[in-house]
């Protein structure tokens, strides 16, 4: 009898091992030159056995594509005597410049809010850190807006239908960076899930770095932040005294 569970307590831990993920991405790193439009990356890669081979049973993937995080004063307009002016505003100390999820299936049919939480897979689950005490329902009112501010400008994406599948072996996904995108390191996090479970995660990175013009003046403008303004201020100017004169002309 002893010997028949060790038998069996052997083939569950070799028959029944969680998988390992291999992701690539199709540029790791992005160049922001002038005319900058955008760009589409590519996350795809392989679910495997810890031996390397096909993992042979159906698992869902979800791909995270998060940038780097910023401090966002978010502020609300309110209308007082038929004027838009702002009123109530709150401070986000860690919201990330840009944030993507694509999924195999939607999140709600593949883990439970906690995990949804814990591993942030969705907008819906997406941890804000506000500055402050706030009421639970202004908090979530402020953070909706965050969220609805930044989808439509296209930094927050969330796909349920994103990442594809190819015989239990081979997933891929294509994710849009706007040409608003900020500059940094952007992680790209691979999730396999079964059964309400996480079994297996990757991380890959991404850099997006200025290049050319744009990169000397973010390097003159952080180095020599008093000598930019004041160069902004005489060009300004000398800008304005020019079109003056072009016009008196005209």
């Amino acid at each position: 009898m002893k010997r028949l569970l060790l038998i069996l307590a052997l083939l569950f831990l070799t028959g029944a091992r969680d998988p390992i993920l291999v992701p690539e991405v199709s540029q790791h790193e992005i160049q922001v030159r002038q005319g900058f439009k955008g760009a589409e990356l590519l996350l795809f890669g392989a679910i495997l056995t810890p031996e390397g081979q096909r993992a042979g049973q159906d698992y869902d993937i979800v791909v995270v594509l998060k940038g780097p995080t910023q401090s966002i004063v978010l502020r609300e307009k309110q209308r007082i005597a038929g004027i838009w002016v702002n009123a109530v505003s709150t401070e986000f100390r860690s919201a990330p410049s840009f944030f993507a999820v694509a999924s195999s299936r939607p999140i709600d049919k593949l883990v439970d809010d906690k995990t949804a939480a814990i591993y942030e897979l969705g907008l819906d689950w997406l941890q804000l850190s506000p500055v402050g005490t706030y009421e639970p329902k202004e908090q979530a009112r402020f953070s909706a807006g965050l969220v609805d501010l930044m989808r439509r400008g296209g930094l927050y994406q969330d796909d349920p239908r994103g990442v594809k599948v190819s015989e239990q072996v081979l997933y891929q996904a294509r994710i849009a960076l706007p040409s608003s995108v900020q500059t940094g390191t952007y992680t790209a996090e691979t999730f396999a899930i079964t059964q309400g479970r996480v079994v297996a995660s990757a991380l890959s990175r991404v850099e997006v770095k200025k290049t050319g013009f744009e990169r000397a003046t973010a390097q003159f403008a952080d180095h020599y932040g008093f000598l930019y303004g004041l160069l902004a201020v005489v060009i300004s100017v000398a800008m304005g005294f020019l079109a003056g004169r072009l016009f008196a002309l005209v």
